[in-house]
């Protein structure tokens, strides 16, 4: 088991991402998520267009186990977290959470797989980011 350092993205909720009744919609928690993944990969020196260019290959998202805990609120500002849990061969486990100050929110484990643009089969992460990441 690998666990990383934690990565951090603050996030404000904007109507974009509420119901009618300023309840943060459940499927905006995967946005939210996306972007912590998006920026925690940036902070390592990559993103996913500069891996599809440099690798020819991309992390997907084959399943997710997500569990809410408390609704976030239009004009919230979370912290969305992301670390890696878990890496092997082609695929990787990441932890992340939502939070309202102390407040557990919401809480997920996403399993990716590294992927060849090519023929959409797994292959392997390369050495160079599993070295950096087990820092």
């Amino acid at each position: 088991m690998t666990k990383s350092k934690i990565f951090s993205l603050p996030v404000r909720v904007y109507f974009q991402d509420t119901d009618a009744g300023g309840v943060v919609y459940h499927a905006s928690y995967l946005n939210f998520m996306e972007r912590a993944r998006t920026e925690w990969l940036r902070s390592h020196g990559y993103s996913n267009a500069g891996l599809m260019k440099e690798f020819g290959s991309v992390f997907v998202v084959r399943s997710i186990k997500l569990d809410y805990f408390k609704p976030a609120l239009l004009d919230d500002l979370l912290d969305v977290t992301a670390q890696i849990k878990d890496i092997g061969r082609s695929r990787m486990s990441l932890l992340h959470t939502v939070r309202r100050g102390a407040e557990l929110l919401t809480e997920a484990e996403v399993h990716l797989v590294y992927i060849s643009l090519e023929s959409f089969k797994p292959v392997s992460v390369p050495e160079l980011l599993r070295e950096q990441w087990k820092n």
